[in-house]
Order: C-alpha cells, then structure tokens, then sequence
C-alpha cells in the first residue's frame, strides 16, 4: 500500500492504459480521481471520483486545471491523448491544432496547476504519458509526434526548474500496447505484423504500464526525474 493517503489525479482514465494506472494506484491505498469525456456509470468504480472533462473543449481543460488547483494532489498522471492519421500534405489545420491541445497543452496547464501546491509540500510526481511516436516518428504521424515530442521537452523544462524542490516529472512513452482500441484499429493481422517487429515479440499489457508509472509516482523513485523512458518491448532500440 504505498499510496496510502496520497492523492492522485489521472486523465483518461476511463479505458485502456489510463483505466489500468487509475486502478493500480487505487489497489495501493491511493484516493484516485479521473477525468473522462462523458458522465460515468454506477458500475463504474475505477476512480473514488470523475471529473467529466472533454480536453478538446479548451474552457474545459481550464476548468479541469481549475479544479486541481483546489485538490492539493501528489501525483498528476496525463494519459488523455488523442491520434489523428494523415498524410503531412492533408493535414488540416483544425485536426492539427485539436491534436496539440489535448496532447500537450491539457497536460501543460493541468501540470501548472498542481506545481504550486507541490512546491509548497516540497514532494510530488507528474508522469507524462508519451508514446514511442515521442521518440521516434513514422510517416502520417506528423501531429501526433509534433505533440509527444513537445510533452518531453515540456516535462524535461519542468524537471530542470522544480526537481529541486521535490518534484520529479518524467515522461513514459509506451509502444504497442494490448488495448481495446489496438485491436479494434488493427486487428489480428495488424497486431501480427506489429509483433514481429518487437524484440519481446508480443504486445505489452496496460498493467505492465501500470506498474512501472507506479514505480514512478513512488517513494522508491528518490533520483528519475526528466527521462522520457520507453516501455516497448524493445522496439525504439533495435
């Protein structure tokens, strides 16, 4: 239980990989909070509390900031993200902008809006989380990767002003990650070829990503903090 009263605050967590952090943190004792674009169901426990934030609405980002500035977090966890696919010719401009704000600018003004409290507790963890699109890019990927390189340089900025004063931010930047989406995107064929292009040769699971930004909002991470550290199963390296 190495979360036991602390506060956390994850976006997107309501599927996929920011479901599994949301959960792993709740399972360590932590009060979990999560944002989602629509009203949740009862059914729905991953988080003791939701915020309902649509991040490509910019007046609801600044509402989601507005609110964290009140909560007093200790771990800010950006996972909301969305992709838009195309060739750099056709991009269009609303598509590229869209991606840019809920891609780097939430996860900016959300980070502006825990740091003070932070600072003033001398202790706090943002994880930031990237893609390995943020590392590296391939073609029709142009605003997605303009705004996962930006988030590491953004979280990098962070780490050089405020490290000293207790707070670690890093960015983790996942690869092919076994995912409703993923497999509803790709399909089985899709994930095959993607498979075969992977050291490990397999898909990660959201949980493995789970526990290494644990690892990272913890106590046990006392000197990480500016790192843009891959989770892909080897992929970015070979």
């Amino acid at each position: 239980m190495r979360f036991t009263g602390k506060k956390v605050f994850v976006t997107g967590a309501s599927r996929g990989i920011g479901k599994a952090i949301a959960l792993a943190f709740k399972s360590e004792g932590a009060l979990v909070t999560g944002t989602r674009t629509s009203a949740h169901t009862t059914q729905d426990n991953t988080c003791h509390e939701w915020v309902v934030a649509d991040f490509t609405q910019l007046a609801q980002i600044k509402s989601c900031a507005e609110y964290l500035k009140q909560s007093e977090v200790d771990v800010l966890v950006n996972c909301a993200g969305i992709n838009k696919i195309s060739p750099f010719v056709d991009i269009k401009t609303d598509d590229f902008q869209s991606v840019q704000q809920v891609n780097l600018l939430a996860p900016f003004l959300l980070c502006q809006a825990v740091v003070p409290s932070m600072v003033r507790k001398r202790w706090g963890r943002i994880v930031n989380i990237s893609s390995i699109w943020g590392k590296i890019s391939k073609k029709h990927r142009a605003s997605y990767s303009a705004s996962k390189f930006a988030l590491d340089g953004m979280t990098l900025s962070l780490a050089a002003e405020h490290s000293a004063d207790g707070i670690l931010a890093n960015c983790l930047a996942p690869g092919f990650i076994d995912t409703e989406l993923t497999r509803r995107v790709l399909g089985q064929s899709g994930i095959d070829e993607l498979v075969s292009q992977v050291p490990i040769q397999r898909l990660g699971q959201p949980e493995e990503v789970a526990r290494l930004v644990l690892w990272l909002a913890s106590e046990e991470n006392s000197y990480v903090s500016g790192q843009n550290l891959a989770l892909d199963g080897g992929f970015t390296r070979v």
